[in-house]
């Protein structure tokens, strides 16, 4: 069994509805319409809902409920009789249950404080991930950065070895075209020198320009071709000078400085 200690209602009439009221149900009123129906109401309301829903989880609808309840008939019994509010005490209940809920009732509390704290350190390792994920991608960013500028400057060594390289080759390449006119320039020179006038001076040449010369009948053959003009132009040399064509070739060495 339970028991409402105290249930208040708080009421008022419509002026121009008081005389049919307290004419139809006498002054005391509020005791057939109002108190009387209020246990009734009450008692339904207990029956159909079991101890845990009236004790804790349906309380705080009592009030409401209790005065729609009433409102609802005296709308029709009783036209112009006002439920304001309606109050409704803490129920009392045996001292074994009512400690069992307070237990209970700490328990739960205890539970929704575990929960709310689990919910802060869930959150704080929410945030903590949140500032590692921050983190982890702003390095990534600047490692990607860094990684970025070092192919740039990679990029740009390679062009500019390659315009160096192209720099080298060209002027690797303008220098062997220059040597290679160069040769070619020399050659045409020299094969327009190769006449016979020419090849007959540079013989001229090497002749004066010998350091030994031999004097008799057994000079030397020096040209193919030319031998015995040379032989001639020597034999003569030696009549000048009046040496004897019989006497041994006489050699002189010119000393070198």
């Amino acid at each position: 069994m339970i028991y409402f200690d105290r249930i208040e209602v708080v009421n008022f009439l419509v002026p121009n509805a008081v005389y049919d009221i307290v004419k139809n149900y006498t002054a005391d009123y509020d005791k057939a319409l109002i108190f009387n129906k209020i246990h009734h109401e009450l008692n339904q309301f207990c029956s159909v809902h079991t101890l845990q829903e009236v004790y804790i989880e349906l309380f705080d609808q009592i009030d409401e409920n209790l005065k729609l309840a009433l409102q609802q008939d005296l709308t029709s019994m009783a036209p112009g009789l006002v439920i304001q509010a309606v109050r409704v005490t803490k129920p009392n209940i045996p001292e074994a249950i009512r400690r069992n809920y307070e237990l209970m009732e700490s328990e739960k509390t205890k539970l929704l404080i575990a929960a709310q704290k689990q919910k802060v350190v869930e959150k704080e390792a929410e945030t903590e991930r949140k500032k590692a994920l921050i983190e982890a991608e702003k390095v990534a960013q600047v490692a990607e950065i860094t990684y970025g500028q070092k192919v740039m400057e990679k990029e740009t060594e390679k062009k500019i070895s390659e315009i160096e390289d192209a720099a080298f080759l060209a002027r690797e390449k303008a220098k062997a075209d220059a040597e290679c006119y160069t040769a070619m320039k020399i050659a045409e020179a020299n094969k327009l020198k190769l006449t016979p006038e020419y090849l007959q001076l540079m013989k001229y040449k090497a002749i004066a320009s010998n350091s030994k010369i031999y004097f008799g009948k057994d000079i030397p053959n020096m040209f193919m071709d030319s031998a015995g003009s040379v032989s001639k132009q020597f034999e003569g040399l030696a009549d000048k000078l009046s040496f004897d064509l019989e006497d041994e070739p006489l050699e002189t060495a010119t000393k070198e400085n």
